[in-house]
């Protein structure tokens, strides 16, 4: 499953996904970069969440990966954050097989990723950035979140021009 991690066994995928179908996020942003030349960048993130005091799944987790970040929250939760396209995109595969509840998110960042890992965002033409905007708009609509930074207008017509 790359170099970076463990030998992931199928029955620890099973596992894995099913922690991330109940206590996970897949969390997809648009997010301001001044370093980039389009002033942004869409940034991919898995979360799991556990509370701090039962978090050796979490650890045992990111042994697993040997990717990521543990850090305590002050509402009492733990998280395992994991970022980049390469490392979301190699878990997301390893778990798609075992996902039940994510499906959607899981199949939408995929295909972004597949399309995004390894090339520049504004080499992209417009027709496959439109694609890009509607499935990240399909993510953030199967996801609970009250307040988004962009609607789904806004984000189309940025990921766009």
């Amino acid at each position: 499953m790359g170099s970076r991690s463990k030998n992931i066994t199928q029955l620890d995928w099973a596992y894995i996904a099913g922690f991330f179908d109940g206590d996970g996020s897949l969390i997809v942003q648009i997010k301001n970069r001044r370093d980039t030349t389009l002033g942004w960048r869409i940034m991919f993130t898995i979360c799991f969440y556990q509370d701090a005091t039962h978090k050796k799944p979490l650890q045992w987790m990111h042994k697993m990966f040997d990717i990521g970040y543990i850090s305590d929250r002050n509402d009492g939760i733990t998280e395992l954050r994991i970022n980049g396209y390469s490392q979301v995109k190699r878990i997301l595969e390893g778990m798609q097989p075992h996902i039940r509840f994510k499906q959607k998110q899981v199949a939408y960042a995929l295909t972004m990723l597949n399309v995004l890992e390894n090339k520049k965002f504004s080499t992209l033409s417009i027709d496959i950035r439109k694609q890009l905007a509607i499935q990240f708009n399909e993510i953030r609509k199967a996801n609970y979140k009250s307040k988004h930074k962009y609607s789904p207008e806004e984000a189309i017509v940025l990921l766009t021009r």
